[in-house]
């Protein structure tokens, strides 16, 4: 029943829409690019956007072709954020149903670590991470996989103790059910549509963490193209070639903007409390 609502709610198709339209966009890159996205034309230093030359977004200051290094880059940074998202998903959902289902000294120990990790800003928290794995792109995956994991702990322990005190739950200990069956038949299926709302959301903000932590020189490294690394370069020929920060900006908010209105659009259709509100 959930998919038909999907496609009647205008919010979540656009979103997906979007979400479809740049993962086209990486299965093309993985096949064709207009141009080697990392070879330097010092003659085409800068060109601006033109049909005539075939560099339909200009050129950066290395002469390398922007709308290839975009197309490339959206792969870097849409699996990046797929992996680090799954991986604050998987410990953060593990730590947050047994702390809901355990409760007691359990439950403190794990809340208590998940706010030491909420304490901090996600950016600054990814940041220390950094400076201490060091700079490579597995290292942004995990960096930003911690930063998930208070998260959808709290989440999914919220949805844990919100169920297992229901009839269902008290019929099923009855029937000699015992807890590890109880949690992953009754409980986490029953608690999964919080957390695909939180994986959505997710998604926009690890693509703005890993083109952040890009930015500033702790991400992707050069020449492989991130769109994040791109802005940094661009800042300093933006004044004179200001399409060199304008499409990768574009393609982060748009992205992003895709995965927002997906979570609000499935946070709709999910929620009972807000399937007639729109």
């Amino acid at each position: 029943m959930t998919t038909p609502r999907l496609f009647k709610n205008g919010i979540a198709v656009t979103g997906l829409v979007i979400i479809v339209l740049y993962v086209i966009l990486i299965m093309i890159s993985l096949f064709w690019l207009p141009f080697d996205p990392s070879e330097m034309s010092p003659e085409h230093m800068l060109e601006a956007p033109s049909f005539a030359t075939g560099h339909l977004f200009g050129t950066d200051e290395f002469g390398r072709d922007v709308l290839s290094r975009i197309m490339k880059g959206s792969s870097v940074s849409l699996i990046i954020s797929l992996s680090a998202t799954a991986l604050g998903a998987v410990i953060g959902i593990f730590m947050g149903i047994w702390a809901g289902f355990l409760g007691g000294r359990w439950d403190n120990a794990i809340m208590r670590f998940a706010d030491i990790l909420f304490s901090f800003p996600s950016l600054l928290l990814a940041i220390f991470i950094m400076a201490i794995l060091g700079e490579n792109t597995f290292n942004v995956i995990i960096a930003i996989g911690i930063v998930y994991i208070p998260q959808f702990a709290r989440i999914s322990r919220g949805a844990i103790i919100a169920l297992k005190s229901n009839e269902f739950i008290r019929a099923a200990r009855s029937n000699g059910a015992g807890d590890t069956y109880i949690l992953f038949k009754h409980l986490l299926p029953n608690s999964i549509a919080p957390i695909i709302v939180q994986i959505s959301l997710s998604l926009s903000v690890a693509i703005l963490l890993e083109s952040a932590l890009s930015f500033l020189g702790l991400g992707v490294q050069p020449p492989e193209p991130s769109w994040g690394n791109m802005l940094s370069s661009a800042r300093k020929v933006m004044m004179l070639a200001p399409w060199t920060a304008i499409y990768p900006g574009l393609a982060i908010v748009i992205l992003v903007l895709g995965f927002n209105l997906l979570g609000d659009g499935l946070r709709d259709i999910l929620d009972p409390r807000l399937r007639n509100v729109r």
